[in-house]
């Protein structure tokens, strides 16, 4: 059994991520803000909060290359910070472990929480780094790192670190290891009501080979999110074009699932199962196939969200029920407390899973004057994600 001294290590408090998100996703300026930052960087260059709150902003405002670089001087600086309960009574205290990275990099716990009496400790584990000898003392521990190629090690580790943890361990580091597309592929091949593409890494070379009865494919490079090089390919005519604007050496592949509905369109739903149970987080409707939220129209289209609040008010008795089967082979197959899943519906009925990992961003940032439905749902959400936290720390939440 590992011994956590009784430590109260210093602790950064950024304004976090979630605050910072809000800020932006509502439309503010943000120029006042990041000038504000830089003049206290300037005053006191190892203050930890600061940078990493400047690396979320660089993120915010599409500058990658400078939030990488501010998020790795932070690091430098200190690896522990601290999300403050939102209400002054004591509840849970939670300790996460966190990989450095983007917003996909890592459940996104400050919306999680959002409004709540958790205290929410983010400790960073870095590449062939121990963990501090000082932890925060806690109620129960969750590990937040998402599958990538770059967190692959760090899960290893903490696989090895959690095994005989003192306090109880949410999201087994090993489990969320399989969730790479093609481990998904594997391990929901065979599951009852779930639809899955054959998803497997190829080569350069092995693209260039493929069979003509193959297309049409989806092709992403390995380590790609958000639709980033993500293409529909037609015949084998466009692989070099493909490969000639992409500098990736392994790609997944896998066949083109036409899940358009009767009436032409397309619909890719976000759901959370949490101890196992479906929560719906948003519904996209598009007439294109590679959908994303922000990039379908819902806030230019009354009756796309019209649809989405029938959705989501009908979840639990309509779209959870008649997917039950196979949210029960989700449920077991993948084998965590929290994860989230992309899906559709093939036209003969089944779930359609096109992503798995722990990491998706779930929020409820939309504005209410166009979303007024959405942030019930989400309560909702929250709500069972915290009563989870409370059950498994055998404490009430």
């Amino acid at each position: 059994m590992i011994e956590i001294p009784a430590a109260s290590p210093a602790v950064a408090t950024p304004l976090g991520l979630a605050a910072l998100a809000k800020r932006a996703f509502d439309g503010e300026d943000l120029t006042a803000l990041r000038s504000d930052l830089i003049g206290r960087m300037i005053a006191d260059p190892e203050n930890a909060a600061v940078l990493l709150d400047l690396s979320i902003l660089e993120q915010l405002t599409g500058e990658p290359g400078d939030a990488q670089a501010l998020q790795y001087r932070a690091l430098e600086r200190s690896r522990l910070f601290r999300r403050p309960a939102s209400h002054a009574a004591a509840g849970l205290r939670l300790l996460a472990f966190m990989a450095p990275g983007d917003f996909m990099a890592n459940t996104p716990l400050e919306f999680l929480l959002e409004g709540s009496d958790t205290t929410l400790d983010m400790l960073y584990v870095l590449p062939g780094e121990p963990l501090p000898r000082e932890i925060p003392e806690h109620d129960l521990a969750f590990v937040a790192i998402g599958e990538s190629e770059a967190s692959q090690p760090l899960l290893s580790d903490l696989a090895r670190v959690l095994r005989h943890w003192p306090q109880p361990v949410l999201n087994a580091p090993e489990r969320i290891a399989r969730l790479s597309r093609d481990g998904a592929c594997e391990l929901l091949r065979e599951a009852p009501g779930i639809a899955i593409p054959e998803t497997r890494r190829v080569s350069r070379t092995e693209l260039l080979a493929l069979p003509t009865e193959t297309f049409p494919i989806i092709l992403r490079p390995i380590g790609s999110h958000a639709g980033e090089g993500l293409e529909r390919i037609e015949s084998a005519s466009g692989i070099a074009d493909y490969l000639r604007r992409s500098g990736g050496s392994e790609f997944y592949l896998a066949p083109f699932v036409d899940y358009r509905g009767a009436d032409g369109l397309f619909r890719k739903y976000r759901v959370a199962l949490i101890e196992g149970r479906p929560y719906a987080s948003h519904g996209a409707i598009s007439s294109q196939w590679m959908i994303h939220y922000l990039n379908a129209g819902m806030r230019e289209s009354a009756e796309k969200r019209a649809e989405e609040a029938r959705w989501m008010a009908s979840f639990d008795d309509d779209f959870a029920r008649r997917h039950g089967e196979a949210f029960a082979a989700l449920a077991q197959q993948i084998g965590l407390d929290y994860f989230a899943i992309d899906c559709g519906e093939t036209r003969s009925g089944e779930l359609l899973i096109f992503e798995v990992d722990v990491a998706m961003i779930v929020h409820a940032m939309d504005p209410p004057d166009l979303f007024p439905y959405k942030r019930p749902t989400m309560e909702k959400l929250f709500a069972a994600f915290r009563e989870m936290l409370g059950r498994k720390a055998q404490r009430p939440a």
